[in-house]
C-alpha cells in the first residue's frame, strides 16, 4: 500500500478505513491503559498507529476529536478521583529505524534553524505506568497516573507504599534551592528479577502468576486496597520536570541531574549527546545490552537538551516535536504450533489462538500467541503440526508471523473455521468484506459477563453498585444468566452472596429498579448489539416506538436511517434473528423493562429544526452532554467536525482547531447564550 496511502482509494474508502482505524487503537489504548490487559503486540499497536498518522498526514480534514492522534492515552478509571494534571502530560511519537530519525530530525531543522546545533539526551524507554508526583513543601502531596493526558487517577495512597518514592524530599546539599511546588514525571515498574521471583512465589502458594512486569506494575497501582500495592516489589525512576515554580531548567541534562541532587532514583543509563551519530552510536550500544538491562525497555527516547527550544518546536496532536521514541527491533523465535483454540469475546468476536511449545522470548516462557483473525491463518497457511515463528514486540503479547513451510513432514492439519460457536454452539456469522467472525448469540456464556458489565454500565442502564466482581459473583452463584434476570434479583438472593448485608443488597436492589426508567436509546445501546454505539441508538430510538417495532424492522427501514449503513443493519436484522435474542426481550417486557419512544425526551421546540451544530470548548453553564441533549431537545442536529453542511459551531473557553476551521469555511460561530436564544424563537 506505500508509505502514505494508495493512490487509487477514494476519499470515501480513506475516511472508512479511518473510522476503523481510531475504533480499534482506541480500544487497544483502553485495554492497555485502563483494563491493563493488552490483547496486542506493542509493534501491532504502534503499526496502526503509524497508519493512522499517515492517513491524517495526507486527508488533515478527517481528522476528528476521538482520533488517537489527538490524546495521549486512556480515560481515567473510575474507582479513583480524577485529577488535573497542571500542564498536559503527552507521550510521544515512534520511530523504528535510523531512516525515521534522521526524516524527524530534518522536520525539526525546517520548523528551527536551531536544531542544526542542538544537542541531544536519550534515556531507556521503560516499559512500566507513568505517574505525576506533586511535592508541596518538600512532603509528597499527591500522585496520579497520565489517564488521558488531561486528567489522571489519583492514586496518592498506593504511591506511597512504593519505597522508592521518597516521601520527603531528602536532599542533603543545603546549596540546593528547592521550589514551594515540585512536580515530577517518572515510571514505576518491576524489576525482572523481582518480577521472576515474586510469580514463584505465587506459583508456590497455588495463585495466579502475571504475564509480564508492565502489568503487574500497573494492575498493582490500581488496587483499592493499599496493603496490595504495598505487597508488589515496585520501583520508580524519575525522568522529568513538568514545574519547577522559580527555580528553572535550562537544560533536560541539567534536569536529571536536579531530580539526582534531590535525591530522586534516576537512570544511570541516561547519555548526552553532541550530535545525531553520537546518538545513533548510543541506540546500538543499548540495543546490544538490552538483555543486560534489569527491567523491561522496549526502545531509547531521544530528547532535544535545549528545554526552551524543545518547548518551541510545539507539539502534534499530542505528541512532542522535540522527542521521540525510537524502538528496538522486535524479538522473534520458532516453535511449535501444537493447537488452535478459539476466544470468544463480549461483542461475540471469535479470536484463534495458538496454543505453543512453551519456548523463551526475551526472559519471558511463551505458551500462547495470537493468530489475529481467520484470514491471517489462511492467508498465511498456518496449519495445527507446523513450525511458526513467533514475535513479542514491545516484550507485550506474542503473535504468529508465520510458518516455516519448508520443514512440513506432511502430518501438520489444515485449520477449519469454525461454523458454531465453540462455548453455546450456536451459529456463526461472518460480515462479508470484514475479517471477523461473531456468535450473535447475546447469552452465550461467554459473553455473558461482559455483556451485564456493559448493560449496567454508565453509559447504558447506569445501575450503581453493580461492578464487574458483583456481576462474576451473579453469574458464578447461577443467579442471572443473562440481562434480563437482573430484574428477578432480591434482597434475600443478594444475601446468600459473599458481602453482602442487608444495606447493600437492599441499595443494590433499589438501583436495579431505578434503571427501569432509563430511556430507549439507553436500552438500545445497552443490549450491546455489535457496532450500534449510543449515536446509532438514538437514532434507532427515533424511528422506531419500541423493541418490538425495532425487531421486526427490514433492511430497508434500516438502512433509511441516517448514520445506519449496510453493516449495522446487517448486525441488527442478526441479533433479532437470534431466537434466544427474543426471549430476551420477552423477559426484559415482563420484569418491567420497556421504554417507549417517547420516553427519549421529546422535543421542546422545533426552534433548531434541520439545523446542524458542533461544540467546542469548555462551556459555562452547560456540560457537553447536557449541551447536545439541548440542540437535539430543540430538532437541531449534533456532529463531531466542522464542514460546510455545519450551521452552527457552539464555542466555550479553550476551543480548539475547530473554531480556526469553522471561521475558513465562513461557519456562524455563536456561544451558549446565543445558542439559549436561537432555542427560543
Amino acid at each position: 500500500m506505500g508509505n502514505c496511502y494508495n493512490v487509487f482509494m477514494n476519499q470515501e474508502q480513506i475516511k472508512k478505513e479511518l473510522q476503523i482505524l481510531i475504533q480499534d487503537i482506541n480500544f487497544h489504548n483502553y485495554r492497555y491503559h485502563v483494563m491493563d490487559s493488552p490483547v496486542i503486540s506493542d509493534f501491532e499497536f504502534d503499526q496502526k498507529l503509524k497508519r493512522l498518522h499517515e492517513i491524517e498526514k495526507a486527508f488533515p480534514e478527517l481528522i476528528t476529536p476521538d482520533s488517537p492522534s489527538q490524546r495521549a492515552g486512556a480515560g481515567a478509571s473510575e474507582k479513583f478521583e480524577k485529577v488535573k494534571h497542571p500542564a498536559p502530560i503527552l507521550s510521544l511519537a515512534n520511530a523504528f529505524t535510523r531512516d525515521d530519525i534522521l526524516d524527524w530530525y530534518e522536520r525539526l531543522v525546517k520548523i528551527d534553524q536551531r536544531v542544526k546545533k542542538a544537542d541531544f539526551v536519550i534515556e531507556p524507554k521503560i516499559d512500566g505506568l507513568t505517574v505525576i508526583l506533586h511535592y508541596s513543601n518538600q512532603i509528597f502531596s499527591q500522585g496520579a497516573t497520565r489517564g488521558d493526558g488531561e486528567y489522571g487517577e489519583d492514586i496518592s495512597n498506593n504511591l506511597k507504599t512504593v519505597r522508592s518514592i521518597p516521601l520527603r524530599i531528602p536532599v542533603e546539599n543545603i546549596n540546593i534551592e528547592i521550589p514551594a511546588s515540585l512536580i515530577i514525571r517518572g515510571e514505576v515498574f518491576i524489576k525482572i528479577k523481582d518480577f521472576e521471583k515474586l510469580n514463584n512465589q505465587l506459583q508456590e502458594n497455588g495463585e495466579r502468576t502475571y504475564q509480564n512486569p508492565r502489568n503487574t506494575a500497573a494492575g498493582s497501582l490500581r488496587q483499592l486496597d493499599p496493603l496490595l500495592t504495598a505487597s508488589r516489589p515496585l520501583t520508580i525512576l524519575a525522568y522529568s520536570i513538568i514545574d519547577s515554580g522559580n527555580v528553572q531548567m535550562l537544560t533536560q541534562w541539567d534536569s536529571l541531574q536536579y531530580l539526582r541532587k534531590l535525591g530522586f532514583p534516576v537512570t544511570n543509563m541516561a547519555r548526552h549527546c553532541q550530535t545525531l551519530e553520537q546518538v545513533f552510536s548510543a541506540f546500538e550500544d543499548m540495543n546490544q545490552m538490552r538483555n543486560q538491562i534489569p527491567f523491561e525497555v522496549d526502545g531509547m527516547v531521544i530528547k532535544i537538551n535545549d528545554l526552551s527550544l524543545a518547548n518551541d518546536l510545539g507539539i502534534v496532536g499530542k505528541d512532542p516535536r522535540g522527542a521521540i521514541a525510537w524502538k528496538f527491533p522486535a524479538r522473534e523465535v520458532s516453535t511449535l504450533l501444537k493447537d488452535i483454540i478459539i476466544n470468544v469475546g463480549r461483542t461475540g468476536v471469535l479470536t484463534p489462538t495458538g496454543i505453543l511449545e512453551p519456548v523463551e522470548v526475551g526472559g519471558v516462557i511463551v505458551k500462547q500467541a495470537t493468530l489475529h483473525n481467520f484470514d491471517f491463518i489462511e492467508d498465511k497457511d498456518i496449519r495445527i503440526g507446523d513450525r511458526v515463528l513467533i514475535k513479542r514486540a514491545g516484550d507485550v503479547i506474542p503473535y504468529v508471523i508465520g510458518p516455516i513451510t519448508e520443514i512440513r513432514s506432511g502430518q501438520e492439519k489444515i485449520f477449519i473455521k469454525p461454523q458454531l460457536c465453540p462455548v453455546c454452539l450456536q451459529p456463526v456469522q461472518h460480515i462479508p468484506g470484514e475479517v471477523a467472525w461473531f456468535c450473535v448469540n447475546s447469552t452465550c456464556p461467554a459473553q455473558i459477563i461482559r455483556n451485564i458489565e456493559h448493560f449496567v454500565s454508565r453509559s447504558a442502564m447506569n445501575i450503581e453498585g453493580l461492578g464487574i466482581k458483583i456481576v462474576e459473583q451473579l453469574v458464578k452463584n447461577n443467579l442471572i444468566m443473562d440481562v434480563a434476570d437482573l430484574y428477578t434479583l432480591t434482597k434475600e438472593k443478594l444475601l446468600k452472596l459473599d458481602g453482602f448485608a442487608s444495606k447493600k443488597a437492599e441499595n443494590l436492589v433499589q438501583a436495579i429498579t431505578e434503571s427501569k426508567k432509563q430511556s430507549l436509546p439507553k436500552l438500545i445501546y445497552a443490549l450491546g448489539i455489535r457496532d450500534v454505539g449510543e449515536v446509532a441508538a438514538l437514532e434507532l430510538a427515533k424511528n422506531f416506538v419500541d423493541l418490538d417495532a425495532l425487531s421486526v424492522a427490514t433492511d430497508k427501514d434500516l438502512q433509511n436511517i441516517e448514520g445506519i449503513g449496510p453493516n449495522i443493519s446487517l448486525a441488527i436484522l442478526s441479533w433479532f434473528a437470534t431466537p434466544k435474542n427474543h426471549q430476551l426481550i420477552s423477559k426484559l417486557r415482563i420484569g418491567g423493562v420497556w421504554p417507549i419512544q417517547n420516553e427519549v425526551g421529546p422535543k421542546e421546540t422545533q426552534a433548531l429544526e434541520g439545523e446542524t451544530f458542533v461544540i467546542t470548548g469548555t462551556l459555562r453553564s452547560f456540560t457537553r452532554e447536557e449541551a447536545k441533549n439541548f440542540i437535539r431537545n430543540h430538532g437541531g442536529k449534533i456532529v463531531d467536525s466542522v464542514s460546510k453542511k455545519t450551521k452552527y459551531l457552539v464555542v466555550g473557553e479553550e476551543a480548539g482547531s475547530k473554531l480556526e476551521k469553522a471561521r475558513e469555511l465562513g461557519v456562524k460561530i455563536i456561544n451558549e447564550e446565543e445558542l439559549r436564544r436561537l432555542a427560543l424563537q
